[in-house]
């Protein structure tokens, strides 16, 4: 049984907690300036409470680190701070570059760092969703997760494999749902988005329908994905190609982020005139 800290319990980070739990894991969190809401899931899926990441770090063998893209560093360099020593999963939406900084730096502070990249929703099924892994130390955070229902894939001992093969895949899944929520904001301002649902049902009778839902579906995450899509905009400026659709995605995504936490999914029309300015 491994000791294992999670930072922190979201949506994503709490079903990763669960399957680590499943697997025969202790799993520990911080609930020092969290929410009732992260409370109740960690409560939920038996996750044991530290008072401070201090606390944590004394207690825990391996943290995984799941957060928004822009709290990455900050969250990493908590850590080095606190003076942990075990071994550190990083799995959030980072550009490679950025993976190789921050591993750079955890290794510098004698911490073992391993790439990690998540292509799927919340991990409460079998086969649904995959933790991509790279670094020599990967097995080890492979070995957590022995009794899914997350699924683990060891891709390489070259940190930043992972990520750049999550920024890739992102690319196109929250990439295109970008472009289509702007061709249907675009097609509202200038008045023929009925005959546009008509020209696309030619091709596919239920395409419209399915970009309608992914439009308004997204918004709950938007807030998340605008910093997901400025690292994927890094990624390919790095690898010499360029960023500008996807940094066009990002702002589609901050016109969105005013819809975290509604209580229930906005109407279309409501999202198509947050995006139109």
């Amino acid at each position: 049984m491994t000791k294992i800290g999670i930072l922190h319990p979201g949506e994503m980070g709490v079903s990763i907690a669960a399957s680590a739990v499943n697997s025969g894991h202790e799993v520990y969190w911080v609930s020092e300036n969290r929410s009732d809401k992260t409370r109740r899931r960690a409560e939920e899926h038996g996750l044991l409470e530290v008072e401070s990441l201090n606390h944590l770090c004394k207690t825990s063998e391996i943290i995984f680190s799941v957060c928004p893209p822009h709290a990455a560093e900050d969250v990493a360099n908590s850590v080095i701070e606190s003076g942990f020593k075990g071994y550190y999963l990083d799995a959030n939406a980072i550009a490679p570059q950025r993976a190789r900084r921050i591993g750079e730096l955890m290794g510098a502070n004698g911490i073992r760092f391993i790439d990690g990249g998540i292509i799927g929703g919340p991990a409460w099924k079998p086969k649904e969703t995959t933790l991509y892994l790279s670094g020599k130390d990967s097995n080890v955070i492979a070995d957590c997760f022995s009794n899914g229902p997350l699924e683990t894939r060891i891709i390489g001992d070259e940190i930043s494999k992972a990520s750049a093969l999550k920024m890739c895949y992102a690319a196109y899944s929250k990439g295109t749902t970008a472009l289509l929520a702007a061709i249907l904001a675009t097609a509202e301002s200038l008045g023929v988005r009925d005959e546009l649902y008509k020209q696309w049902d030619l091709d596919d009778s239920n395409f419209s329908e399915r970009t309608n839902r992914r439009t308004t579906r997204v918004t709950a995450k938007a807030w998340r994905f605008e910093s997901e899509m400025r690292e994927i905009a890094s990624t390919f400026e790095e690898a010499g190609l360029p960023n500008g659709f996807h940094e066009a995605a990002a702002e589609i995504y901050h016109r969105m982020a005013g819809f975290k936490d509604a209580p229930e999914t906005p109407a279309l029309e409501e999202v198509l005139e947050s995006l139109i300015k």
